[in-house]
């Protein structure tokens, strides 16, 4: 064999499935190769596609739920199409596990990288982050549903909460976003990444506005984007990572839920506490501007302090039922009550 005959031959390109948790010592690999292009692994991520040649790994991409992550292919494999093969190995994958509508996050200067793959894009923040998915039929989809539930009317509020759980004061913004507009949509985050589990924070708010007669609550959808699970892989600097998350839900919501319901104010509350959610407010005020008006609302007090989710998750865990019940409506507290334990007036 001639050495020119040697160069043209293809290099063989053999693929394996790791779950991360039962191989520490792949998931090493796995990390240098990541390191090499500047990215670090997701915690989150359960399986791993690893591309072996000569069983050498020369490419990785990472499968999280429904969310594709930590995309990677060695310098000297790059004009091998082995992102295509990566991403086709890893969506046969996640058919397996029953995920048909996935997402990528990405750089914007990887979007037609994985264009050409089948991905479409979404939304992005600058040249930060860019949101695809793997249908251009998925986001309107979406819009066809909710347009079944659209409602008439000149002040169409909207509301988009975590409820983790739901407390007067969400109760309290609920109700005066419902007095100040003709209908008000709210907005579930979906995502299991909090502390109680997405259907009982879906049921505490359904239980929470039963008595607002223009109001609909929606089942969250993967277009309302969670700050737990936005990937941070790609993206050193901590406060990108909240400006990419906050710019890309915040364009999304302004783009595809703005119009399809005919939005035209966002209610959010103050927020003294957190200052991821005070700068994600702020990302709401500037990208919803010219759509929708954004109605910040003063926090609901008691006793002088400011009702917080994480203040009644507090008083849950240690215990003190009579200071949580001040704080949380009654439909929440009976959902608390009976899973957490019996409410005594001594508690």
């Amino acid at each position: 064999m001639s050495a020119e005959q040697a160069i043209a031959t293809p290099t063989v390109i053999d693929f394996r499935i790791s779950e991360t948790q039962k191989h520490p010592q792949r998931m090493s690999k796995v990390r240098e190769l990541l390191a090499d292009s500047g990215l670090e692994m997701e915690s989150d991520i359960s399986h791993m596609v690893e591309a072996l040649a000569d069983n050498q790994l020369v490419g990785c991409a990472g499968l999280a739920g429904n969310i594709i992550k930590c995309v990677v292919v060695a310098k000297a494999f790059r004009s091998e199409n082995l992102s295509a093969r990566l991403l086709t190995e890893l969506e046969n994958l996640a058919l397996q596990q029953g995920h048909f509508h996935l997402f990528l996050y990405t750089r914007p200067c990887n979007e037609v990288r994985f264009t050409h793959c089948g991905f479409w894009p979404l939304a992005r923040s600058g040249s930060e982050a860019v949101l695809m998915e793997n249908t251009p039929q998925g986001i309107r989809r979406y819009c066809r549903q909710l347009q079944a539930l659209r409602q008439p009317g000149e002040r169409i509020g909207a509301i988009v909460m975590n409820a983790n759980p739901f407390t007067l004061g969400h109760r309290y913004l609920a109700e005066q976003a419902a007095s100040a507009c003709d209908w008000l949509h709210l907005f579930v985050v979906r995502e299991d990444a909090s502390f109680f589990p997405y259907n009982e924070r879906l049921t505490m708010v359904r239980a929470g506005v039963a008595h607002l007669r223009n109001a609909t609550v929606h089942e969250g959808s993967r277009y309302i984007i969670s700050r737990a699970t936005f990937p941070s892989y790609f993206l050193k600097e901590t406060g990108k990572v909240q400006q990419a998350w906050s710019e890309i839900d915040a364009r999304i919501f302004r783009d595809y839920i703005v119009p399809t319901l005919g939005i035209t104010h966002r209610f959010i509350g103050s927020e003294p506490f957190c200052a991821v959610t005070r700068q994600y407010n702020q990302t709401l005020h500037g990208v919803l501007a010219d759509k929708a008006a954004v109605v910040e609302l003063a926090r609901l007090e008691t006793a002088g302090n400011a009702i917080s989710a994480s203040e009644a998750r507090r008083l849950l865990k240690t215990q003190q039922f009579s200071r949580l019940r001040e704080i949380v409506p009654d439909t929440t507290f009976s959902l608390l009550q009976k899973r957490y334990g019996a409410y005594t007036e001594t508690a």
